[in-house]
């Protein structure tokens, strides 16, 4: 096996990957970095960046995230334990620019995840070329990469999971409580910033559940054992605690809550499985090297790893979830399958090393990994397209003029949003929001007239055409492409 590394020593290698995937990674986002929230997904960023401006100019009690559809009230609205939006704003009360410090810090995440799945998988294998290999593979997801700097819950929560089995792999090889202790935390954490990582307890439970079918059990596994479920437990009942206020998730429901028809379900299925997996979570230069990994798992005795029977209960209970989220997942939600990563790229990773050692493997992997970060830039840099922001460009271009209509303290009516999230992050004010689904009633904008509202800010045709809205706007105060802002009475 050594053949491949004959010309090229592992320190040689190290650097490459260690070193300079990081600056390569850093340049590659430049263009990212001072960008406003635009792009796939900028709904669900816009409400994490509204958590984290919240904390940082409101309240920084972490029981209480707030969004700013509220209209006259608190907007506390709980759903992930909003770790990573605390932490973020606490550093951002430190140095100000919470979008630009928000982008960084969750680069940083993403590197700090490439760096723990190389633990993982020098743990996993005992051999620093496969770690290497998919370190450089996961950072060249084109997901992976687009998300390295969108600020989302999702990238601490992988973060943390990927971590936690890094150290819980750690953690078998001698009776080592602190790694046990430390993984169990970072478990626990990477559930509670995003519920869906619950998917990563399949590891550890799977390797306890082994050792009792195996009646391998000893005192010191049940004494973990009871670690884990501690640990858990906070995440359980924060959980237990904040589902019930949920109102309109999905995710909870799933495929419980279908409206879907067979036929469009297939239609996802096939999307996400011919164009989603290679394409985005993948990358087209990656695919031949992810097929090489279950040649070579079926080839060699890999089953005989302590490790395997629970990474396929692991890659088993995701397949599960994927299929129980389809109707939610769709075609756009890529980042619903962000606990795939680790799963997807140990096979890569496997596949490219074996494959390697083939004849004639070494120049076909060689190209394939040089080109993941050609491939990963070509399909990801059109979504950071200011002229396409996935949302009434109008807002976007004249934000600073609609800004400085009202005072920050206003409260304003606004929409079409169907995010409730973007208009209001952009225009940093609260109030109510309505959209094309559920749209604005005469009556319901005097409630809100009454409870303070002192602006609109529309783009709905049906509002602004409808005669019996005028009563209740004062004067037109501004015109911005599509966007009209109207005073109140």
């Amino acid at each position: 096996m050594k053949k491949w590394f004959q010309h090229i020593n592992i320190a040689t290698w190290k650097i490459v990957v260690l070193i300079g995937l990081p600056v390569l990674s850093t340049l590659m986002h430049l263009r990212a970095f001072p960008m406003d929230l635009i792009g796939p997904h900028v709904w669900r960023q816009s409400q994490t960046m509204t958590n984290v401006i919240n904390f940082y100019e409101s309240d920084f009690n972490i029981m209480n995230p707030r969004r700013n559809n509220q209209g006259n009230r608190s907007g506390i609205y709980r759903m992930e334990f909003p770790i990573m939006q605390w932490a973020f704003a606490g550093v951002i009360k430190m140095t100000g620019q919470p979008l630009l410090v928000s982008r960084i810090l969750t680069f940083i995440l993403s590197l700090i995840s490439i760096l723990g799945f190389y633990f993982l998988l020098k743990s996993l294998f005992n051999h620093e070329i496969i770690a290497l290999i998919g370190a450089w593979a996961l950072n060249f997801s084109p997901a992976f990469y687009y998300y390295a700097v969108s600020p989302l819950p999702d990238n601490f929560a992988l973060c943390a999971g990927i971590w936690a089995i890094a150290v819980f792999l750690r953690s078998l090889p001698e009776p080592n409580w602190k790694n046990t202790i430390l993984a169990a935390f970072l478990m626990s954490l990477s559930m509670a910033a995003k519920m869906p990582f619950i998917l990563f307890y399949a590891v550890p439970f799977g390797f306890y559940v082994l050792k009792i079918i195996q009646r391998k059990l000893i005192l010191q596994d049940v004494g973990k054992g009871l670690i884990w479920l501690v640990l858990f437990a906070p995440t359980l009942l924060w959980y237990l605690w904040v589902i019930p206020t949920w109102e309109g998730n999905g995710i909870v429901a799933g495929m419980l809550a279908l409206a879907d028809s067979p036929i469009i379900l297939l239609d996802y299925l096939q999307h996400n499985l011919f164009s989603n997996l290679p394409e985005l979570l993948l990358n087209i230069g990656a695919v031949p090297l992810f097929i090489a990994g279950f040649y070579f798992i079926k080839k060699r005795n890999v089953h005989q790893h302590q490790l395997f029977y629970p990474l396929l209960f692991w890659a088993f209970l995701t397949l599960l979830y994927f299929f129980f989220e389809l109707n939610m997942i769709g075609k756009v939600h890529d980042y619903y399958l962000f606990p795939f990563y680790p799963i997807l790229f140990i096979i890569v990773a496997y596949g490219a090393f074996h494959l390697a050692n083939t004849k004639n493997g070494q120049k076909i992997v060689a190209i394939l990994l040089i080109s993941l970060p050609i491939f990963a830039f070509a399909r990801i840099q059109g979504r950071w397209n200011v002229e396409a922001p996935r949302f009434n460009k109008d807002l976007l271009q004249n934000k600073t003029e609609l800004q400085a209509i009202s005072q920050k303290s206003d409260l304003i009516v606004i929409g079409n949003d169907a995010s409730d999230a973007i208009w209001f992050y952009h225009l940093d004010r609260k109030g109510w929001g309505f959209s094309k689904k559920f749209p604005l009633q005469p009556q319901r904008l005097k409630v809100m007239i009454e409870k303070g509202a002192k602006y609109l800010y529309t783009d709905s045709e049906a509002v602004l055409k409808h005669p019996k809205f005028q009563p209740y706007l004062q004067n037109q105060v501004g015109k911005f492409g599509s966007i009209y802002v109207f005073e109140l009475k």
